[in-house]
């Protein structure tokens, strides 16, 4: 399950929707920099690390290694399940899965604040530096809260992260986050870590079904997205594989999950984006802000060169549209079919993205009714059956699911 934009396009939905017709359903990737929203019962819920299947109890839902946990932040999404009186008995954390540390935001700021005016947006959740502690093999992971020396490796790396901003010259302020950190810690260690890896491969061989839930979208993945205004993982369909410890061969079904538009938050190309009132209607009916961090996303028109990137790199079988119901009452659509560079047109994506890319737009009518409460594709407005036609036509991959609304119900399979 992947986001195929820069992310909010509605996965959390679209798991917990899926949730029943799988038997376990893993994180592969990303940190709380992510929200994954569900609405049901006229309550919301925000997910930044538990998978979005957790409200089915039956199912098993595994943190999986490619994952970086920050354990204050797990320990309020737990809180916030239990006094929702969620079962949690089958939820699962890899022992590989590495941790955030206080310091690690601290590092996050004094980086983007180095950056000035080029910073990238980062959600200053400290991801980027607890993946480059990964990377650079020095990160402390879920496994090594069970050792006896612990906290003293804790504190080595600390230091090493104190010593770096001073190099900022940032004052470090994170003393009280830390003791709360430790907290947390001890909360996590009343779950069971597991060696995700095999466990998740027992499972294929035993026949039960995977759902894999990326976060992020594939534009923003740190080797093919919009790079350097990217996250700091791999939100492709080969994330699934590192960041589950599965082979490609394992891979069956891969749902691409795109909005009606697209949104981006944080700095970054946006070639659809729109600065005027329609970007800001877009914005307020869609009530298009983040769920991680509360800023408001730019909103543009769907574009196609963008999702027929994500289509390839991902090799995507079907597509989920979300938030089809933000654009009814418009009078006109538009959708970006290819982008004029240097005066030439093509439907890639450059290399370069400040290159000038001025979008080529197809324009199709739009729907004034509401959809919100329509059960059947039958009975949805012909110009939206229009608008996914022209979808499916133009890349080839057919839609699954129409969704509505945010409510779980609100959701019509085609």
């Amino acid at each position: 399950m992947l986001g195929l934009q820069w992310g909010d396009e509605g996965k959390g939905k679209a798991v917990d929707f899926l949730s029943p017709k799988y038997d376990v359903i893993a994180r592969f990737q990303g940190g709380p920099n992510a929200g994954h929203t569900l609405e049901f019962n006229g309550r919301k819920h925000i997910l930044h690390t538990i998978p979005s299947g957790i409200f089915h109890a039956e199912k098993i839902n595994i943190i999986g290694n490619g994952v970086v946990i920050d354990p204050v932040v797990f320990r309020k999404e737990i809180e916030s399940l239990r006094a929702h009186g969620t079962d949690l008995k089958n939820l699962y954390i890899s022992r590989k899965a590495n941790l955030i540390l206080p310091t690690h935001q601290q590092l996050d700021a004094a980086s983007e604040a180095a950056k000035g005016v080029a910073k990238i947006g980062s959600t200053l959740k400290g991801i980027g530096p607890a993946y480059m502690d990964k990377t650079g093999r020095n990160g402390l992971r879920v496994g090594d809260i069970f050792s006896s020396d612990f906290k003293m490796r804790y504190s080595q790396l600390r230091d090493k992260h104190l010593n770096l901003l001073k190099i900022y010259d940032y004052e470090a302020n994170f003393e009280q986050h830390e003791n709360l950190w430790f907290e947390a810690i001890e909360l996590m260690k009343t779950f069971t870590a597991i060696d995700s890896e095999y466990v998740i491969n027992q499972y294929i061989s035993e026949n039960k079904s995977i759902l894999a839930e990326g976060a992020q979208g594939s534009l923003l993945d740190l080797d093919f997205g919009s790079y350097p205004y990217v996250t700091s993982s791999n939100t492709v369909c080969a994330g699934a594989c590192t960041g589950m410890g599965v082979a490609p061969s394992r891979i069956g079904k891969v749902y691409g999950i795109v909005k009606a538009y697209c949104t981006r938050v944080g700095s970054g190309p946006f070639p659809t984006e729109l600065l005027e009132d329609t970007g800001e209607k877009i914005r307020q009916i869609g009530k298009e802000f983040g769920s991680t961090t509360g800023r408001p996303r730019r909103c543009g028109w769907l574009d196609l060169p963008v999702l027929k990137y994500s289509i390839m790199l991902n090799g995507v079988s079907s597509l989920i549209l979300t938030k089809a119901d933000v654009l009814s009452g418009f009078d006109t659509l538009k959708i970006c079919t290819h982008y004029k560079i240097d005066g030439k047109i093509t439907d890639k994506i450059p290399f370069d993205l400040n290159a000038n890319i001025e979008p080529v737009y197809k324009e199709m009518k739009g729907w004034a009714n509401d959809i919100t409460k329509i059960t059947s594709f039958d009975s949805l407005p012909t110009e939206l059956k229009e608008y996914i036609a022209f979808i499916e036509k133009e890349t080839g991959i057919p839609f699954y699911i129409v969704s509505v609304s945010p409510e779980r119900d609100k959701t019509i399979l085609k």
